[in-house]
């Protein structure tokens, strides 16, 4: 194919404004799939995708278009919305050129849309602005092309007005990609360069890899290498994505395809790595993807001590599909053997878990999250603790750097005041707020009142703070009118401390967390109470106590389950129901000392649940 008939683009947007409804109309008019094939949000193939009516991996399609007596070759590229995924947002972008910015017409511009313009701009796309939901009856065109124009600098003039729904307008869009994406730079002359994006685990053909072929061309009998690793392999096939792998003989500059490497270490094809053939292979990679730093970190077990290896296996395997996530070892006398796992946000978490069970059929305990501080030692020594229980004592450190982040919430302005009530309770620290419409508009269907504009938030948080149900508390104050996204600016010196958790005078380190020295008295004696409730009985008083270092601040008792040893005493000498008790409680005394308490997996889930 010439290359300058090809066009790499995705579609970028906040969270349900359309991506994926909007790729099923294209490939309806392009005619990718035929109208027995087709069924809504054809392109989120997992089923947690469809059950949760999200994007969870960026998806590649191609379609062929007619236009000016041409064919056309379009690389469409589906990409998730929400700010957990964001690092799927980014590598996809590297592989295209040009990029459809989706806005709900119904909502305007939301924290996330934003977000995605940066990216799109960082990587020097070509931005074609796309109004969305137009034929709905809430719709409010007017509102959203201001803000469009007042956000971006787009001409109301350039802006897509197309309902993805009804199919509405998406012919002209088409045409749009062809007429403003630039074709890809390609050089079929050099030796091949192909970069790899996404990849899965296949149990045919090894790791397949995602590529965007820069330079040359990769046939189904090369051997290549990769460049990072070095690991040679035989490709057994290259094809393309309509949307289901379809195979074809060759893959040259400027297309977007696969390459089943047949490779069985998930460790040798990396995503960002560069393809090129064993021999007369170039010199130079090309430019890989940034690591992504984990955010959040959580101890994931197997509830059976034998499914140790099966768990590790799984994780290896996603590892590959899934470049965010990281994992390492560790041991909980609580839990047995199990990983330490980064996550980018909660809901990436909840997905790797769901992941986990569902596609390996793992029984996993989780423990509660918690982020990344730095510790200075007083030697000048800089340590990262991602688990509470490797938190040095007071008397050990210099101090403690906690992660910030920069934070957006886009609001109508009748709900700024919860907002900054919100963030104020949070530790946080406002920047600035902007407001997206010059004028106000008219009450319309979205229940939005006569000129409310809506307002930009910016400010600064911890990311301790945001991590649980920060995302809840502003939907639920907004009525769900508000959105928030936000990105990691750095480290801040914080008076943190470690409260552990002692069921039956015995440190339960899955239960400890780190927190703020003021919220600690709070936290712990929420945390006792919860779990008071939650820890079965057992024939011998059992005490939870919330400690910072030997300081106890929180006790509860879960009461002794007694049994009644006088039910068969009929009168007779009170001595003898006396020996019978003193016999009882020497009972309960041995095995108090030797009594081990079983603590549920709801006990660690009731860290999550703590109000922050």
């Amino acid at each position: 194919m010439d290359p300058a008939l090809i066009r790499n683009f995705c579609i970028i947007a906040h969270v349900d404004h359309g991506k994926s409804t909007l790729a099923d109309r294209m490939l309806e008019l392009t005619g990718a799939l035929s109208s027995r094939q087709m069924r809504e949000q054809v392109l989120d193939s997992m089923d947690l995708e469809r059950e949760r009516g999200i994007t969870i991996k960026a998806q590649a399609v191609r379609m062929e278009l007619q236009h000016d007596g041409c064919r056309y070759e379009l690389n469409l590229i589906d990409t998730p919305g929400h700010v957990d995924f964001s690092y799927e947002v980014s590598r996809s972008l590297a592989a295209c050129e040009g990029a459809l910015l989706v806005v709900d017409a119904t909502q305007g511009i939301q924290a996330q849309t934003l977000a995605n313009v940066y990216l799109a701009l960082e990587h020097d796309l070509a931005i074609i602005p796309v109004l969305n939901k137009i034929d709905l009856p809430a719709a409010d065109v007017p509102r959203s092309l201001d803000e469009l124009r007042q956000a971006f600098g787009f001409d109301p003039d350039e802006v897509l007005r197309v309902s993805a729904k009804q199919g509405d307008g998406v012919p002209d869009l088409l045409a749009a990609v062809v007429e403003r994406v630039p074709p890809p730079a390609a050089h079929p002359e050099r030796p091949l360069r192909a970069l790899i994006f996404d990849s899965k685990y296949d149990s045919y053909k090894g790791v397949v890899a995602y590529v965007r072929v820069v330079d040359g061309e990769v046939r189904g009998a090369d051997r290549v290498r990769m460049m990072q690793k070095g690991a040679p392999a035989d490709v057994l096939e290259v094809g393309v994505f309509k949307p289901a792998m379809a195979k074809v003989a060759a893959l040259t500059a400027g297309e977007v395809g696969y390459v089943a490497t047949g490779l069985k270490s998930v460790g040798e094809a990396r995503v960002g790595d560069t393809i090129t053939l064993a021999r007369a292979g170039a010199s130079e990679p090309l430019p890989g993807y940034g690591a992504r730093k984990p955010m959040v970190f959580a101890g994931l077990y197997p509830s059976e001590g034998s499914e140790f290896h099966e768990l590790r296996e799984a994780l290896e395997r996603l590892q590959l599909n899934d470049a965010a996530l990281a994992f390492e070892p560790e041991n909980s006398p609580a839990l047995g053997p199990g990983f330490r796992c980064g996550f980018l946000g909660l809901l990436h978490m909840e997905i790797v878990q769901e992941r986990l069970e569902r596609e390996y059929a793992l029984d996993l305990v989780a423990t509660a999250p918690s982020v990344a501080y730095k510790v200075v030692l007083h030697d000048g020594s800089e340590i990262e603790v991602s688990r509470p229980t490797n938190m040095p004592a007071g008397g050990g450190r210099e101090q403690v750097l906690e992660p910030w982040l920069n934070v957006s919430i886009v609001t109508p302005s009748r709900f700024v005041g919860g907002m900054m009530e919100l963030v104020n309770a949070r530790r946080g620290l406002f920047r600035r707020t902007e407001y997206l419409d010059s004028v106000a508009v008219a009450a319309s269907d979205t229940g939005m009142p006569s000129g409310d504009p809506r307002v930009l938030i910016e400010a600064q948080m911890p990311l301790a703070e945001v991590l649980v149900d920060f995302y809840d508390h502003v939907k639920t104050r907004s009525r769900g009118y508000a959105s928030l996204d936000y990105a990691f600016d750095g480290y801040r010196q914080a008076d943190l401390v470690r409260l552990d958790v002692l069921v039956n005078e015995t440190s339960v380190d899955a239960l400890s967390l780190i927190t703020h020295r003021e919220a600690a008295q709070r936290q712990g004696r929420e945390l006792v109470v919860k779990l008071r409730s939650l820890i079965p009985r057992q024939m011998f008083d059992v005490p939870i106590q919330a400690a910072i270092g030997s300081r106890v601040i929180a006790r509860e008792t879960v009461k002794a389950q007694r049994k009644n040893v006088l039910a068969k005493c009929y009168g007779g000498d009170v001595t003898r129901k006396r020996k019978l008790l003193e016999k009882q409680a020497e009972g309960k005394k041995r095995m108090k000392r030797v009594g081990n308490v079983d603590v549920p997996q709801e006990a660690f889930l009731a860290v999550l649940l703590m109000e922050r």
